[in-house]
């Protein structure tokens, strides 16, 4: 008697085919390739369990799909943002195209609406909706805000990833991350299919992720005609975004750039005081050629402040270039404060990345009084800090620069450039009229840069080409950056890596370029050349000790000195010295703070560090690096 489970079978193998693309796309990946593997079966009952298990697994990934659907929270938007005024706008231009450029100033808020726009669209359903930002800070402020507008709890339908912390959940259909999270991710799934929209966020920033994941993504989109992209930047550089992203015509003529919704932000008037640090009168001058009154930065920041609070209440926020720019700003601002009558009741508030969460959320929490906020470059563009109507701009940040005759990377203070300072400027007229006081003269900000060179032009490239070979994204000379970056870098990372071993340099093709040794490279979170200090602390029996040091040369030094306690500073730290050894002294700090941290606890911990001239956040993030080192070479 003839088995008739068996002529069913193709009938039901077609049937599931044809479900599959209503799936998630993980879903439909993985069931793909089991619905492959049931065609080769001969055994006509092997075949029908196997198409039995699998029709199992796709009802339960429909249960899931819809579950997602159903987890869609009420969408509103805040009328105050100019954002939404465009949503229409904007919604049309997503579902019509496959990329779209929003430029708009910061504070007109589509770093929080773009993902509420694209989930009222029905995306995030079949994959998550990505969305990038240049800085950890930013991803988890941003992640908060947005699930708190959609009414959930941070984890549910909004989460987060940033590095070494992950708070996305399968329910999730919104994820925030940092850029580099997401280059990372390449490595193990190279047609990102867990996304079905990407965000990416800041572009105009133009940092060596940003500019890496652009060039990936003009590869990309081709080969996933499904996923859309949305980018984001200040009114900078629009154009040459629009034309990166430009589709052939269909008729063979001209290309077509990508289309840009402008949204517009700042919407009040910002007065511009120059308050250079050097200040000649007239008078003096009449007298004396060369007497000048000069000002120390801090001297010139707390004069400003003062000049602000005459003028009515309001917030204000200072740019610095640094934790310790920052906390030095603070402690002057600090006896300013309690000195002068007028700055009563005025509250002075850090914002840097390494600060603890609920460090960070003090800056957004509502309060009573005068709040001066002191951060870093995060608040130029990522971040909308409430309230603020005053600004004092230094006019200077730390930006990373490769010296190809050193052939080292340093991190300079250097001017920032006219689009920066316009940026900083427009962070004061949000709610009402602002006042913008730069220490530097109008000459000062006119002889400046328009913007700032993209990252990739004054880079060391090794870290580069050893990810992009490892990712196998070919050769650097080929990938289709925005700007591509010059010959002379290119070829002092090479080199660098031939030195390492971690490339060879017979081998022609780019796939197998990428040795055993450099393979094991790439997966370390540190400079190519710490990475192999590591390896060979491995090959000679001291990773352990190696991996402290490489993680310590990584991060800024963890040993304070503060301009004012630098003789208490250095009696503190001089017992953890060697005399033969720099090196040696990382390693006698590591084993006092394993001894203390297991001895007291997590706040006496923290009180310990802050006595003895250490600091916290920079020792977590050593011990952080540490572990991440020993995960990898398990």
């Amino acid at each position: 008697m003839q088995n008739p489970a068996a002529p069913a079978a193709p009938d039901t193998v077609r049937e599931l085919h044809r479900r599959l693309s209503t799936l998630m796309f993980r879903d439909q990946r993985r069931l793909q390739r089991r619905l492959d593997g049931v065609r080769k079966l001969r055994d006509p009952q092997r075949r029908a369990a196997a198409v039995a298990e699998i029709e199992a697994e796709m009802a339960r990934a429909e249960t899931r799909l819809e579950n997602r659907r159903a987890a869609v929270p009420v969408i509103t938007y805040p009328a105050q943002l100019p954002v939404s005024e465009r949503k229409d706008d904007i919604a049309a231009a997503i579902r019509d195209h496959q990329v779209v450029i929003v430029a708009g100033e910061t504070g007109s808020g589509k770093t929080t609406q773009l993902p509420k726009i694209c989930l009222e669209l029905g995306r995030g359903v079949h994959g998550l909706i990505g969305h990038t930002q240049p800085r950890r800070l930013a991803a988890r402020t941003v992640a908060d805000r947005i699930a708190e507008e959609l009414g959930t709890e941070l984890g549910d339908v909004v989460g987060y990833k940033v590095r070494f912390t992950d708070q996305v959940s399968d329910r999730s259909l919104v994820k925030l991350m940092t850029d580099g999270i997401l280059l990372a991710e390449l490595q193990n799934d190279r047609m990102l299919r867990q996304y079905d929209t990407l965000i990416i966020d800041e572009a105009h920033e133009r940092s060596l992720n940003i500019d890496f994941i652009l060039g990936y993504l003009r590869q990309l989109l081709p080969r996933r005609p499904d996923l859309k992209v949305i980018i984001t930047s200040a009114t900078i550089e629009t154009e040459r975004f629009a034309r990166h992203f430009a589709t052939p015509a269909s008729d063979g003529g001209e290309e077509k750039p990508a289309p840009i919704v402008e949204v517009s932000g700042r919407t009040y008037p910002v007065e511009v005081r120059y308050r250079p640090l050097i200040e000649v009168t007239e008078a003096e001058e009449e007298d004396n050629g060369d007497e000048e009154n000069v000002r120390d930065q801090i001297q010139a920041i707390g004069d400003a402040v003062e000049e602000l609070a005459a003028e009515g209440p309001g917030d204000i926020l200072v740019f610095l270039s640094g934790e310790r720019e920052i906390r030095d700003t603070a402690d002057a601002l600090g006896k300013l404060v309690e000195k002068k009558r007028a700055l009563r009741n005025t509250e002075i508030l850090p914002l840097y990345a390494r600060l603890s969460t609920a460090e960070q959320h003090r800056v957004f929490a509502p309060h009573a009084g005068r709040r001066v906020v002191l951060a870093t470059n995060v608040a130029e563009t990522s971040l909308t800090v409430p309230g603020i109507k005053y600004v004092v701009d230094p006019g200077t940040a730390r930006i990373s620069r490769y010296s190809s005759r050193l052939k080292v990377q340093r991190l300079p203070i250097e001017p920032v450039s006219q689009a920066s300072a316009n940026q900083r400027k427009g962070r004061c007229g949000r709610t009402s009229d602002g006042i913008c006081i730069r220490l530097y003269d109008e000459q000062d900000f006119l002889s400046r840069p328009e913007f700032t060179d993209p990252e990739i032009l004054r880079t060391n490239l090794a870290s580069v080409i050893l990810q992009m070979t490892s990712i196998g994204l070919g050769d650097i000379a080929a990938f289709p950056f925005l700007d591509p970056p010059d010959r002379r870098n290119v070829t002092d990372g090479v080199n660098l890596l031939h030195e390492l071993g971690a490339l060879n340099p017979a081998e022609t093709d780019p796939a197998k370029r990428l040795t055993p040794l450099g393979r094991r490279l790439a997966q370390l979170p540190v400079d190519p050349r710490l990475a192999r200090m590591v390896l060979e602390g491995e090959r000679n029996g001291c990773a352990t000790e190696v991996m402290v040091i490489a993680a310590a040369l990584s991060i800024q030094d963890p040993r304070e000195r503060p301009a004012e306690k630098q003789a208490q500073a250095d009696q503190a730290h001089a017992r953890f010295a060697d005399k033969e050894s720099d090196f040696v002294s990382f390693l006698n700090l590591w084993r006092y703070l394993r001894e203390q941290q297991r001895a007291l606890s997590s706040s006496a911990f923290r009180r310990m560090c802050k006595a003895e001239y250490l600091n916290y956040l920079r020792v977590r993030e050593w011990q952080d690096i540490v572990s991440q080192l020993r995960q990898v070479l398990r």
